[in-house]
């Protein structure tokens, strides 16, 4: 089997400031992925979303300290949903070998899934790990009704495998 690296998505300043649905697990689950990957080998990717909200140089930008890359880790930048999308990842991915991705992040609704049905379409095997995603409430559905909607009814066994970090580390 190939390599795995994990994806971290739109972790950024100005997303996590405006509380999103269970921010408090959302990092934890994620930097207990990090530690999970780093300690045995595995590329952590940090994907930054860009736009006339999210500059570069200007509060926000940033990814969350509490999640930041450690020195010498890749960071890509995106103009749109799916971290695909006219960025270096999937020629970075495949120049790597790595056939499997650990997708994290912001915002569940938008670029964590189109993140992760790209990454599908594009055959690479997808796990998310519980707690490890979330968004904000919309006038149809709250934070916590996306987030079990996306991971249970739409990606579970169909875009990827939700998964335990428990369980995550087992299969590593």
């Amino acid at each position: 089997m190939g390599k795995t690296a994990m994806l971290v998505v739109d972790m950024q300043n100005a997303l996590i400031l405006e509380h999103p649905y269970d921010e408090k697990r959302l990092v934890k689950t994620i930097s207990k992925m990090q530690e999970i990957c780093r300690s045995r080998g595995i590329e952590v990717i940090f994907i930054r979303h860009e736009d006339n909200t999210l500059v570069p140089g200007e509060n926000g930008f940033e990814i969350c300290s509490s999640v930041a890359p450690k020195p010498g880790e890749k960071i890509i930048n995106k103009k749109y949903n799916s971290a695909f999308r006219e960025t270096e990842l999937r020629e970075y991915l495949d120049e790597r070998g790595v056939t499997r991705l650990i997708v994290t992040g912001m915002q569940t609704d938008f670029c964590v899934d189109a993140t992760i049905k790209v990454a599908f379409e594009y055959g690479y095997e997808v796990i998310v790990p519980r707690g490890g995603h979330t968004t904000f409430d919309n006038r149809y559905l709250s934070g916590e009704e996306l987030y079990h909607y996306y991971s249970y009814e739409i990606w579970n066994h169909r875009y990827a495998q939700v998964m335990s970090v428990d369980h995550i580390e087992e299969c590593l």
